[in-house]
């Protein structure tokens, strides 16, 4: 019987993809971060479960993070190492078979887990394979998909309805680049929401959602070119064609021969998938990355900048702008805290022209704007659960601000997990606390910013409007330098 899945994918996701004043004179005190939380106390299961699991061949590792894919207990990249995803999911399967023991899964419960597992593959016909046509190794579902056809650049595999499609492409060397091709999959549309996004100097991953249905996208770049995949499938049965998903991003080789291993699949529907031909242009020389921010700020005036004071945690020498800045006032209470940086840019207005949200409606739309390490802004669409917000965040969206449809502040993310589950190497959607822009208003106020109050008549606008006005306030914060 198909079971929901655990992490977001057959929730609700989000759509696609965020007045300089004078700054007080009186001096503002400096108070020191939140101190360190205390270490927790450890947890001797998981550790004496990770030490029988290392103890394990390095093949037999691998399988049992297989097997746990197909049996749905296990939604991440097989690695062969022991995290607090593996052992989860271990447990889960170990609860659900009746083991019991209540560790590290006895040999019997281990070898049930491998039949389970190769059951289920043989179960879809899963076969790992090279396409000739892309030079893409990946993972395919025979059963479900036993339609198989040619494309440019590569081969298409459908249900025998169509619901379901699985495409292999590739683009020869100078025919496009990862940033033009990020830059169409990612493009605003009508009909179209992009829950997810990333792209880095060799690989990128867009995650969409219509109306009727799902995709997840993947493409690399190298010296042959630019090779990927894409799956579209229907939103009805998701649950269980996302463990397909999984295990095709898991056996996904770009640039390899195929190598016995898992994998599944299915391709956007039609609305996702590519239609217009990509524009010929050179393949770009790399630049050398920057730090990933730690944390994204707010402006709030000349040279100071408002964050969560959990996001900081642990950094001791942020830096704005590839510049050193200081904390000149923290509210561990509030969860607060503002920075002051020298030569920050002038990047637009600041918070006082920004009016505050009112008490913010459970379901209610929300726009999230992070920064990403090459300072631009990373926008992500919500909504309003609780005192929190449900939404498709990146890494360094600590202290990003959340903004209603009309540009009202809700409040600031309060932190990003330092250990996010993702699925299928992405994160879904998920529930992150707010710092209340009630105590957003509190703090500014006895540091001598004064947000605008919000106007009675704001009418709501959309993602893109509101990502216009105000994505010139976020900057990224970074450590170290």
């Amino acid at each position: 019987m198909a079971r929901r899945d655990r992490f977001g994918w057959s929730a609700t996701a989000a759509a696609i993809l965020m007045a300089t004043g004078t700054q007080a004179q009186a001096p503002v005190p400096q108070r020191p971060l939140a101190p360190p939380k205390p270490a927790t106390a450890p947890d001797t299961v998981f550790d004496a479960a990770k030490a029988a699991y290392e103890s394990l061949p390095e093949p037999d590792r691998k399988a049992l993070q297989d097997a746990l894919v197909w049996t749905g207990d296990y939604n991440s990249v097989i690695t062969g190492t022991y995290g607090r995803r593996t052992h989860d999911a271990l447990m889960a399967y170990a609860a659900r078979a009746g083991a019991k023991e209540t560790g590290f899964p006895a040999p019997a419960t281990r070898a049930a887990l491998l039949t389970a597992g190769e059951a289920a593959r043989k179960a879809a016909k899963f076969t790992v394979q090279r396409d000739p046509a892309s030079g893409v190794t990946l993972g395919v579902p025979e059963r479900m998909l036993p339609k198989r056809s040619s494309i440019p650049g590569g081969t298409r595999w459908q249900s025998a309805d169509g619901g379901i499609t699985l495409d292999a492409k590739s683009f020869s060397q100078g025919e496009t680049d990862l940033d033009a091709t990020f830059a169409r999959l990612t493009a605003p549309s009508p009909d179209r929401k992009v829950t997810y996004k990333i792209k880095r100097p060799d690989f990128l991953v867009v995650t969409a959602e219509t109306a009727q249905g799902k995709s997840y996208i993947r493409y690399a770049s190298g010296a042959d070119g630019i090779r990927g995949f894409t799956i579209g499938y229907g939103k009805q049965g998701a649950a269980d064609i996302d463990r397909f998903v999984i295990a095709i991003a898991n056996s996904f080789a770009p640039f390899e021969t195929a190598a016995p291993g898992p994998a599944p699949s299915a391709t956007p529907p039609a609305v996702a998938s590519p239609k217009v031909p990509l524009p010929k242009v050179a393949l770009p020389k790399v630049a050398p990355s920057r730090p990933a921010p730690a944390a994204t700020g707010l402006s709030v005036g000349p040279g100071r900048v408002l964050t969560s004071a959990a996001a900081l945690a642990g950094c001791a020498t942020p830096t704005i702008a590839g510049k050193p800045s200081r904390v000149i006032a923290s509210d561990p209470a509030r969860g607060l805290a503002l920075l002051e940086g020298s030569g920050l840019p002038a990047k637009g207005s600041d918070i006082r022209g920004v009016p505050l949200a009112r008490e913010a409606v459970d379901g209610s739309a929300a726009v999230i704007l992070g920064a990403e390490a090459a300072g631009s802004v990373v926008v992500a669409p919500g909504e309003m659960a609780g005192e929190g917000v449900f939404a498709p965040l990146q890494p360094g969206s600590g202290g990003a601000p959340v903004f209603d449809r009309s540009g009202r502040l809700a409040g600031l993310v309060s932190t990003f997990p330092t250990a996010p589950r993702l699925i299928a190497g992405v994160m879904p959607p998920t529930r992150y606390v707010l710092v209340s822009s009630q105590r957003v208003a509190a703090f500014l106020a006895e540091n001598g910013v004064a947000p605008s109050p919000a106007p009675a008549d704001a009418g709501p606008g959309s993602v893109g409007s509101v990502t216009a006005r105000l994505g010139g306030l976020v900057v990224g914060i970074t450590c170290g330098g």
